[in-house]
């Protein structure tokens, strides 16, 4: 069974960084892509990073530059460093653990969340 932590969220002004951190258990983490979600009050949840197990790495275009993901196998963790951070950066950031063993088998795993908030 898998099962996600998230940490490192809190409030911070305009211009600062955050680091959050989501450790994992289980032992499919080494072969899972992980991701890094967001959702903003009436808006949708959406992709912000995503490591593959390859340590292949996309991020969505209004964070590309800012943030960096990055994992460590060996601690079952995976990272987003957060800099120049901006008041639409305020949401509740959501860990995700994506696994697909064998033939059509998709296996989604998420975090509780932890709440991140830019004031300006």
């Amino acid at each position: 069974q898998v099962q996600l932590v998230e940490s490192g969220g809190g409030l911070v002004q305009a211009g600062g960084s955050l680091r959050l951190s989501c450790a994992a258990s289980g032992s499919i983490f080494s072969i899972s892509d992980m991701g890094w979600y967001r959702q903003a009050p009436g808006k949708q949840r959406e992709l912000v990073a995503r490591i593959t197990s390859g340590s292949s790495t996309n991020y969505a275009d209004s964070v590309n530059g800012r943030f960096t993901i990055s994992r460590d196998n060996a601690k079952k963790t995976v990272h987003l460093q957060m800099n120049g951070l901006k008041p639409e950066d305020t949401a509740v950031y959501y860990c995700n653990l994506h696994w697909e063993p064998w033939g059509n088998r998709i296996y989604d795993y998420w975090g509780q969340g932890t709440q991140v908030t830019v004031s300006s």
